[in-house]
């Protein structure tokens, strides 16, 4: 049995319980009141699977597989142009965020999906030392999608790299050695802690 199978059956077909113990903000899913200013307000809406009022709604029907299975949630900027004008002032991006954080998890949500695939990697490159090393992350964004696109990509951009480099706006070698905060490992144990609470707090609503 998968995890997202176990996570499923503990919460007896209740998707919306589901949400309220393993989502940010997820208890405030209930009070959506379907007036769809949400999605009219999203620069992207048009581009969703299914837009957040109808996310929220699925999420009430049960509709567990299509919510978390879809692309919508990764599709969020964090523009808050949708918190801003929620009439009843729903913390909608912390729920989209927490959505797509939660499929994540459950290693459900779409592999292709490009926003997943570089706050992987972003999340991956700022852990590594506490700091974003900028020239490891876009080298990584380059190839993400395979040697030949990443080749493409990094000649297309040369001019720009070498204009860079010549305004000494950029340091090859330094930047690739990088420079971590100064308690790398603390920031780690702190992270450890978070996942170790939002474990237990999944596990106290399941039982």
């Amino acid at each position: 049995m998968t995890m997202s199978e176990a996570a499923a059956r503990s919460y007896r077909g209740n998707f919306l319980k589901e949400v309220e113990a393993n989502v940010e903000e997820g208890d405030w899913v209930k009070m959506c009141m379907q007036c769809g200013v949400c999605s009219g307000s999203c620069p992207l809406g048009p581009y969703w699977d299914y837009p957040p009022h109808e996310i929220f709604m699925m999420i009430r029907a049960n509709k567990r597989d299509e919510v978390l299975g879809s692309s919508s949630m990764w599709m969020c900027t964090s523009c808050y142009n949708c918190v801003v004008r929620c009439p009843r002032g729903l913390p909608i991006t912390h729920i989209m965020h927490g959505l797509a954080h939660y499929a994540d998890r459950l290693d459900i949500a779409p592999a292709d999906q490009p926003t997943r695939k570089f706050a992987k990697m972003f999340w991956k490159n700022l852990t590594r030392t506490g700091r974003v090393n900028e020239l490891r992350l876009g080298l990584a964004l380059y190839f993400m999608n395979g040697m030949g696109e990443g080749l493409k990509t990094s000649i297309k951009m040369k001019d720009v790299g070498l204009g860079m480099v010549k305004t000494k706006r950029m340091n090859p070698v330094e930047m690739m050695g990088g420079r971590g905060c100064e308690d790398a490992e603390g920031l780690r144990a702190i992270l450890d802690k978070a996942r170790e609470i939002e474990l237990a707090k999944a596990e106290k609503f399941q039982a």
